[in-house]
This record gives structure tokens, C-alpha cells and sequence, in this order.
């Protein structure tokens, strides 16, 4: 039985490159143990830009056929995704080999290090990069196992979701969409948000209570949040947004184009990032931080220098007059609080969105209505293509034109086109100079590279 990181040498992933295996993946060849692992979307004779970045860190990749699998693997981690019928898990099963869940290891590494965990159902991967951030810059030499990634890594040609440094901290997301988060015995506890996700508001709350009876020193929680504050400890431990309880609260808040400016504590922060949301995801870093000894001072040298994370509120660039964002935006709290983000930068902001699963979409149908509603101006327009379809066996037996139209019924200017490949063409006479052109959508492989297209067609 695995319970120790010292149990094992040489261990193997099934699925490497989802953005969570293959994070965890990297922290363990960079504490120096033997990784290999596999994946579906590795065909043969096929270029695959995930393929190259891992090897490049020394991990051996092999396609998804249970020939990466040897008497020497002492170990076989599995994603919530990764079936019995896969292969390798067949031969590990015959070779007698340990199976595991990721979360189940992260949280034997958890238990190796002093460990932020940050909980919430939105803004988990943008907080864990600031706060990335800020401990680096403040010489902490911290880790951290995100699940996106971060520019700054990126830009070192990195698929950029972990880093491995020197000192006592490692950053890790504490997920509740499969429940997870209550492996988690960290030494920080950090609690974000609670919105209709995955699962319905009861039982979050209960997940996230089990999260806050884990934490061994620190639990803080957003005051600002209906649900988050009724988990609190102490309010002089908590973050907020104009908020009279939370010790450390966001104060005079000004957005002026892709800049934001705030004080916490009587001390002015600047960030190239937008929206309100933003704020409140650095607000909570600098509250952990500061609780472990960074001065605010350089909490705000380190934000101001903060680059973001791949595909939150990236900006494509502009062409044509209109400004086009690419975002992971993918639950009903997540799409409008990203349309109302970009709404300070244009009078008009036009949104896309792929839903994805035929399960996640029909349980927050009523959500995205009234939420996606609520956010758009008079001026606004959503557009929908159908839903992403991963495989398995889900019914199909709603569209994205279901929430299209229960959109339209509260007034609100809503399209539905089938086939994101036409959506270029459809949506092009809506554009108009100074119009924001803002793109959701999360889980598919692909969107990277449709966003970018789009821009380019553009």
C-alpha cells in the first residue's frame, strides 16, 4: 500500500497529458522519480505538442496500449476518466501493481510539505498562480501543482502546470467536482467561492466543511461570499471585496481598461488583469501570504509583474477594432462573471460559449439562463454551439440551443449555431469597431487552437 512519496520509484500515468495528470506528473519527475506514462490522444506518427513538452522534462511517453507498463512500475495513477476496459490498467491488475486516483496522490504529496490548498468552484488555477507569484518573488522558493498554466512557465516551453522549487511550500488546487478536496490536510486552507457546479449546494457545503476540519493552521475564507463566509473561523483571517468584516478587503477598486487598481489595508495594488472577480482571487492571495509573512509591499511588486494564466482572459489581440479574449469559463457563475469582466472595455460585448457534457449542461440548464441573463446588457449578445461530447455513454438530450433559447425568453439577444466553424461568418456583421469579442468554453482539447484560428479569420 502507497502512503508514503517515499514508497515508490518509478511510477506510471494513465492519461498524462489531461492538464491535472500531467502536472502532477511533472512535480514527481522534478523531486527526481522515474515517470513514464500514456494517453489517448498519443497516436502514432502524430505530432503532439504535450507529448514533446513532458519528454523534454525526462518523462517517457507511450502510446495507450499497455506497453508502458513493466515489472518494474511500482505504481499506476488513474484519472476519474481512465475506465477498466483501458489496457494498462488491465496489466497492472495482472501484474498485481498498486492502482490509484490522482487526488489520491496529491495527497500523499500534500502530506510532504507545508501545503496551501485552494478550495472554491471558481478561481482556484488564477489565485494559485498569483500566489505562486508573490511566494517567489518573496524568495520562498515555492511549488506548486496547478491545473493551468501559468504564462510566466510557459514562456520557458513548459506546458507550464508545475514547477518544483526549494522551500517548505507547495501550492496545490483542492478539488470538489469529484469530491476530492476532502483528501486534503493542508496546512493553509483557502476558500474561494461556493456556486452550483458540479453538485448541488448542499453537498458542496458539506465538502468544503469536511476541507475547513482538515486544515491544520489556517483557514481562510471570502467574506464577500454568501456561502464561503458561513465557514469562516475568524474574520481577521478572511479576504473580502468592500467588505467590513474581512480583515484583508479590497478597497477603492478601478478598472481602466486591461488595468486594475486596489487597496488592501492602506496599500495600492496595480494588475494588468480585468474584471472584479480578479480582484478578489489577488485579494486572497495577498491574505495568505501576508499570513505566512510576506509583506504587502511585496505582495504588490510581485502583482503588478503577475503575466496570468493560459486561457483565463487571455487576450488574442485586437484586429479590425474588435478586442478578442479567450477564456476557461465554463459554469454559470464563471461565464458571467467573465462577460461582466470585459464589459468595462466596450459598450458591446459579444460572447461565445461551448457547453460541454450532456450530464453538466442539463443539471445547470436553469443556472446558465438566468445567470448568462442577469450578466448581459441590453447590447450584449451570447451565441452557443452545441455541446462538447468527450465520448461515453451520456443521453443527449438537450442542446445548446435549449439554453439558447430559454435565454431569449427573458428579452436578452441570444444565437445558436450548430457548428462553431460557422460562427465566424454568422457573427461577423455583428462586430462593430470597439466591440469585445469574448470566447468560453473548457474540457476540449481543441479550443486552443479554434480560438486562435477564429482570431486570425478575423
Amino acid at each position: 500500500m502507497i502512503k508514503d512519496i517515499g514508497d515508490f520509484k518509478d511510477v506510471f500515468f494513465i492519461g498524462i497529458a489531461g492538464v491535472g495528470m500531467s502536472a502532477v506528473a511533472q512535480y514527481l519527475r522534478g523531486i527526481g522519480k522515474n515517470v513514464s506514462g500514456s494517453d489517448r490522444y498519443f497516436q502514432p506518427d502524430i505530432y503532439n505538442k504535450t507529448r514533446e513538452q513532458l519528454e523534454n522534462e525526462g518523462i517517457t511517453c507511450f502510446l495507450q496500449d499497455g506497453s508502458g507498463i513493466t515489472i518494474t512500475t511500482e505504481l499506476v495513477v488513474v484519472s476519474t476518466a481512465i475506465e477498466d476496459t483501458v489496457p494498462e490498467v488491465q496489466k497492472a491488475k495482472e501484474l498485481g501493481i498498486p492502482i490509484i486516483k490522482r487526488s489520491e496522490l496529491l495527497a500523499i504529496i500534500a502530506q510532504s510539505k507545508k501545503t496551501i490548498a485552494v478550495a472554491g468552484t471558481s478561481g482556484k488555477s488564477t489565485t494559485s498562480a498569483m500566489l505562486y507569484q508573490i511566494l517567489l518573488d518573496a524568495e520562498l522558493q515555492p511549488s506548486i501543482i496547478s491545473g493551468a498554466g501559468l504564462t510566466s512557465i510557459i514562456r520557458q516551453g513548459k506546458i507550464g502546470n508545475a514547477a518544483v522549487g526549494k522551500g517548505e511550500w507547495l501550492i496545490i488546487e483542492a478539488d470538489e467536482s469529484d469530491g476530492s478536496v476532502v483528501q486534503y490536510h493542508p496546512h493553509v486552507g483557502l476558500l474561494l467561492n461556493i456556486d452550483k457546479d458540479h453538485q448541488e449546494i448542499d453537498e458542496l457545503i458539506d465538502l468544503f466543511t469536511v476541507f475547513k476540519h482538515n486544515t491544520k493552521s489556517l483557514f481562510i475564507v471570502n467574506q464577500s461570499h454568501t456561502l464561503a463566509k458561513t465557514l469562516s473561523v475568524d474574520a481577521g483571517y478572511d479576504f473580502g471585496f468592500e467588505d467590513t468584516h474581512a480583515k484583508y478587503s479590497a478597497h477603492n477598486f478601478t478598472q481602466n481598461a486591461f488595468t486594475l487598481n486596489f487597496e488592501v489595508l492602506g496599500q495600492l495594488f496595480t494588475m494588468n488583469a480585468i474584471g472584479r472577480h480578479s480582484v478578489e482571487n489577488a485579494t486572497a492571495a495577498i491574505a495568505v501570504a501576508n499570513q505566512i509573512g510576506v509583506s504587502l509591499e511585496i505582495c504588490a511588486k510581485s502583482l503588478q509583474k503577475y503575466e496570468g494564466i493560459y486561457r483565463r482572459h487571455q487576450i488574442l489581440g485586437q484586429k479590425n477594432g474588435v478586442w478578442v479574449i479567450d477564456d476557461y469559463a465554463h459554469n454559470p457563475a464563471k461565464c458571467a462573471a467573465s462577460i461582466r469582466a470585459c464589459q468595462p472595455l466596450a459598450k458591446k460585448v459579444i460572447a461565445w460559449f461551448q457547453p460541454h457534457g450532456y450530464g453538466p449542461t442539463r443539471f445547470l440548464r436553469k443556472d446558465f439562463a438566468e445567470e448568462i441573463s442577469a450578466a448581459l446588457r441590453p447590447e450584449d449578445e451570447i451565441w452557443m454551439s452545441e455541446i462538447f461530447y468527450a465520448g461515453g455513454t451520456a443521453v443527449k438530450d438537450i442542446s445548446a440551443n435549449d439554453l439558447v433559447e430559454d435565454i431569449k425568453q427573458t428579452g436578452k439577444k441570444a444565437y445558436f449555431i450548430e457548428d462553431r466553424n460557422d460562427f465566424i461568418d454568422a457573427v461577423r456583421p455583428h462586430l462593430s469597431h470597439g466591440t469585445v469579442l469574448l470566447l468560453m468554453g473548457a474540457r476540449d482539447p481543441g479550443l486552443e487552437e479554434y480560438c486562435k484560428n477564429l482570431f486570425e479569420k478575423l
